[in-house]
C-alpha cells in the first residue's frame, strides 16, 4: 500500500483533476444545473477515463466516502452531487462516434444530448432521447428517456444496444442482452443504482428535418384542447410526436409580441415526416390557435429549442406522475392548478408514451410503467432563490390535485430526493424486487446509493 495520503495516492492515480473546498475552482465545478440543491462534497474527481472512474470509485469504498455520480447534472433532485462525499465527475469524458452503415453510436458517459445530435445529425439519424440538449445522456438514459421521439421510437432505454460499466468493486464489465443480461435489464430504468456508466452503444432512428413547433391556444381552449388532443394521441401514427403544455409565453421569438406574458395551453410538436402537413387538421379544427408556429426544421434545432428558456442555474422543484387516461375531472384538475401558475417558466408537461414504448414488453426492461399513456411532469421554475418556496407549494399542490388520478408512481427521473422509499417502490412496481435482488449482485454495500435508491435483498 503507498505511503501516500489517500487523496494524494489519488491523484496520483488520475489524469483528471480532483477539486475540494478551497480550492479556487470549487464552487464553479460543484454547482448543479437546479441551483435550489447547494451541496458541498469533501471531493469532486474531474475524470478523463475509464482508469479515471475506478480509481475514484476506489477511494470513494476505501475511505468509506459517500458517492455521487454526475454526468450532465440536470438530475431535479441535485442527485449528482452529495454532501461531505465524493463526486465522480463525467463531464471531461464526451464524445460520440457513429458508424452510419450500421446505425449505431458509441457515446461516452459523460456526453450531453446535444454532442449525440450534433454526431449524429449529418447522417440523417437520430437517439430518442429527451428535449433539452445540455441534459446528460447518461442520468436521461439510465431512468427511461422520454423526449420527442418516445412515440416513434422508444424510450432511449430501448435504443441501448450495449454498455461499458465500472462495477462497485471496481470491475469495468461490458453488459448486453448476451453479456451479464441481468445487469443490462437493471440498467434500462433503474437509475444510477447498478454502477458508472463510461460508454453507452446505442441503435439509431432515421430521423433528419422534422416539423416542429407549438400550437398555442388561449386558457379557456384548455379543456376542450386536453380532450382533443387524448383523443388524437390514443391512434396518432407514430411519425407524430407532440407534448401538452401549460405556459406563460415568454418575452421573444419565436412568439409575436402581442402574445407576450399571456397565460396559454399548447402542444410542443415533433413529427418526423416533414411532408406531413396535415397531421394538425383534426387538432386546429377543435378551437382557433392563437399560434401555430410549426416549421421544418433539423431535428437538433428544435431539440435544443428549451436550451434558451433553462439555461443552468435557476431554482427549480418537480413532481410526476404517469397515467393511463385522462378524465373530465383529471382536465378540471389541471385547469385549476394550471391558473396558479407562480412564474414564466414554470410549467406543466404531459408526454405521450402509448406508441413505439407502449409495444415494448412490460417485462424487457427495467422500466415499469410500459401501459401508461402519458408521462407528466410539474416543474416550478424560477432564477430567483427567494421564489423557492413559492416554486415548491405550486408544484406539490398540482402534483396532490392530479395524483389521485395516476397510476402511483413516477419516471425516476423527474424527482426529487425528498419523495421517500415508498415513491421508489411503486415507481418500480413489480419490478422493484428483481431489481433488488441484481443490485445485491453487483453493489451488496450499496455504494451507489445517491439515487432513487433500490437497497439490495437480504
Amino acid at each position: 500500500m503507498s505511503s501516500l495520503a489517500p487523496p494524494d495516492a489519488l491523484a496520483t492515480a488520475m489524469r483528471g483533476t480532483l477539486t475540494a473546498p478551497g480550492d479556487p475552482d470549487y464552487d464553479e465545478r460543484r454547482a448543479l444545473y437546479n441551483a435550489m440543491i447547494d451541496r458541498r462534497p469533501a471531493l469532486i474527481a474531474r475524470c478523463t477515463d475509464a482508469a479515471d472512474v475506478i480509481a475514484a470509485l476506489g477511494h470513494a469504498r476505501s475511505e468509506r466516502l459517500p458517492l455521487a455520480i454526475r454526468g450532465g447534472g440536470h438530475n431535479g433532485g441535485g442527485l449528482g452531487s452529495v454532501d461531505d462525499g465524493i463526486v465522480i465527475d463525467l463531464s471531461a469524458m464526451r464524445g460520440v462516434i457513429v458508424d452510419p452503415v450500421s446505425r449505431v453510436a458509441r457515446v461516452l458517459g459523460g456526453s450531453l444530448l446535444g454532442d449525440v445530435d450534433h454526431a449524429t445529425h449529418p447522417f440523417g439519424l437520430a437517439l430518442p432521447s429527451g428535449i433539452i440538449s445540455t441534459t446528460g445522456v447518461g442520468g436521461i438514459t439510465l431512468g427511461g428517456g422520454l423526449g420527442h421521439l418516445t412515440r416513434g421510437g422508444g424510450l432511449t432505454i430501448d435504443n441501448l444496444i450495449a454498455a461499458d460499466v465500472v462495477l462497485a468493486d471496481g470491475r469495468l464489465v461490458r453488459t448486453s442482452e448476451s453479456e451479464l443480461p441481468d445487469l443490462f435489464w437493471a440498467l434500462r430504468g433503474g437509475g444510477g443504482n447498478f454502477g458508472v456508466v463510461v460508454s453507452f452503444s446505442f441503435s439509431l432512428r432515421e430521423v433528419g428535418d422534422v416539423l416542429a413547433g407549438p400550437t398555442l391556444w388561449p386558457m379557456e381552449a384548455a379543456p376542450a384542447v386536453m380532450r382533443a388532443f387524448d383523443t388524437y394521441m390514443t391512434d396518432a401514427p407514430d411519425i407524430v410526436g407532440g407534448f401538452f403544455l401549460f405556459l406563460e409565453v415568454p418575452p421573444g421569438p419565436p412568439f409575436p409580441e402581442h402574445l407576450h406574458g399571456k397565460r396559454m395551453c399548447g402542444i410542443a410538436w415533433c413529427v418526423t415526416d416533414p411532408e406531413a402537413t396535415d397531421v394538425f387538421d383534426d387538432l386546429l379544427a377543435v378551437a382557433p390557435p392563437a399560434l401555430h408556429g410549426v416549421q421544418r426544421m433539423p431535428f437538433p434545432a428544435w431539440n435544443s429549442g428549451f436550451d434558451g428558456l433553462y439555461p443552468p442555474g435557476h431554482q427549480w422543484y418537480w413532481r410526476a406522475d404517469f397515467f393511463s387516461e385522462l378524465t373530465d375531472d383529471a382536465i378540471a384538475a389541471h385547469v385549476e392548478q394550471a391558473a396558479k401558475q407562480p412564474t414564466m417558466q414554470s410549467s406543466m408537461h404531459l408526454y405521450p408514451i402509448n406508441g413505439a414504448a407502449g409495444r415494448v414488453d412490460k417485462d424487457a426492461t427495467a422500466w415499469a410503467y410500459r401501459d401508461a399513456k402519458y408521462g407528466q411532469v410539474v416543474v416550478g421554475v424560477d432564477p430567483d432563490p427567494a421564489k423557492a418556496g413559492l416554486l415548491r407549494d405550486w408544484t406539490v399542490g398540482y402534483h396532490e390535485a392530479l395524483h389521485p388520478h395516476s397510476m402511483g408512481g413516477a419516471y425516476v427521473n423527474m424527482m426529487m430526493d425528498d419523495e421517500g422509499q415508498d415513491r421508489v417502490r411503486a415507481s418500480y412496481r413489480d419490478h422493484y424486487d428483481r431489481l433488488a435482488g441484481i443490485k445485491a449482485v453487483y453493489d451488496p454495500e450499496n455504494l451507489f446509493r445517491v439515487n432513487q435508491n433500490i437497497v439490495p435483498a437480504g
